[in-house]
C-alpha cells in the first residue's frame, strides 16, 4: 500500500496531463505534453496538477496492497502446482493474475478518479469523491456504471502487470546471480538474504515499467475513453472495447490516437514503477518480511 501511494504521488501531475491528452479534452487538445504541463498551472493553479489525486490515494493504497500481496501468493500457488514451466513464466502468470485481482477490487475508485482528473476549473460536474460516486450511481445505471471500461482494463492489465513483475523479477534474479557484489547487498532485516542496491532497484523497476507500458498502452487509451463515457461528446461511439479501439484508430490513427501521450507515459511510468518496486523492497525489510 505504501509503495503504491509513494509511486503515484511522485507522478500525479503527469497522470493528470495524460488523462487530459488521451481523451482530447477541448481545453488542451491542441497542446503537446510539455505545453499542457505548463498550461494547467496557468489555467487552474498548481493544485490543478493534482486534481483527482485524493481519489487516487484512496484507490491506490488497497490496489498496491492487493497487487503485491496477491503476486506473492499466486507465485507460491503456481510454483506449488509444478506446471513444468520455468520460474520466469511463473512470474509472468502470477503478475498477470495479481494485476487483474487488484484492478477488479478497486475499479470504481479508478473510475471516480478519472472523472475528477478530466474536469477543468470552472466546468465542474462533480464536487468531490462522494458526489461523483452518487452521480455515476444515479445517472449511469447503478453499480454497472462504475465498471464501464473494465474489459480493456483487465485485458490490458494482464500484459502490463505480468510483464512488469516478470521483467523486474527476472532482472533482479539475473543481477544477483551474475554480479552479487556489484549490484547486491545484505538485506537490513536478514543478512542471509541478498537484495539489490537502491539505485539498481530503481533502474530495474524503471525498465520493467517501460516495457510493460509499451505493450499495453492502446488498451489504456481505450479504458480512459470508456471510463469518461458520458463526459465525452462522442461517448455513443465508445460503448465497447472493440468499438472504442476502432473509433480512436479511425479518427486519430496510431501515433496521435492509440499511442497519444505515450512519451509522457514513459516519463510518468518509469519513475512510478521504479519508486513502487524500490519502496516495496524497502518496506519488506522495514517490516521484517525477508
Amino acid at each position: 500500500g505504501v509503495a503504491g501511494c509513494c509511486a503515484k504521488t511522485t507522478t500525479a501531475p503527469l497522470d493528470r496531463v495524460k488523462i487530459l491528452l488521451q481523451a482530447h479534452n477541448h481545453h488542451y487538445r491542441h497542446l503537446g505534453v510539455f505545453s499542457t504541463l505548463c498550461a494547467v498551472p496557468k489555467k487552474e493553479g498548481y493544485l490543478g496538477l493534482y486534481k483527482g489525486n485524493g481519489a487516487m490515494m484512496i484507490r491506490i493504497f488497497p490496489y498496491g496492497a492487493i497487487q503485491f500481496m496477491a503476486f506473492d501468493q499466486y507465485k507460491k500457488v503456481v510454483i506449488k502446482k509444478q506446471l513444468g514451466i520455468s520460474g520466469h513464466v511463473h512470474r509472468l502468470m502470477a503478475g498477470s493474475m495479481a494485476g487483474i485481482t487488484a484492478v477488479i477490487c478497486t475499479y470504481p475508485l479508478d473510475m471516480v478518479r478519472v472523472r475528477l482528473a478530466f474536469q477543468v476549473k470552472g466546468e465542474h460536474k462533480y464536487m468531490g469523491i462522494i458526489h461523483a460516486f452518487k452521480m455515476i450511481y444515479t445517472k449511469e445505471g447503478g453499480f454497472s456504471g462504475f465498471y464501464r471500461g473494465l474489459m480493456p482494463t483487465v485485458v490490458g492489465m494482464a500484459p502490463y502487470a505480468g510483464f512488469s513483475f516478470f521483467t523486474f523479477g527476472t532482472l533482479k534474479s539475473i543481477g544477483l546471480a551474475q554480479a552479487p557484489n556489484l549490484l547486491g547487498r545484505p538485506s537490513l532485516d536478514n543478512p542471509d538474504v541478498l537484495v539489490l542496491k537502491t539505485h539498481v532497484n530503481l533502474l530495474c523497476g524503471g525498465i520493467a515499467g517501460a516495457i510493460a507500458q509499451t505493450i499495453s498502452y492502446p488498451l489504456d487509451v481505450t479504458r480512459r475513453r470508456m471510463q469518461l463515457g458520458a463526459v465525452l461528446p462522442d461517448s455513443e461511439k465508445c460503448l465497447t472495447m472493440v468499438q472504442t479501439l476502432k473509433y480512436v484508430y479511425q479518427q486519430h490513427g496510431i501515433r496521435r490516437g492509440l499511442y497519444r501521450g505515450l512519451s509522457l507515459n514513459y516519463i510518468r511510468c518509469i519513475p512510478s514503477q521504479a519508486v513502487a518496486f524500490t519502496t516495496y523492497e524497502l518496506m519488506k525489510q522495514f517490516l521484517h518480511l525477508n
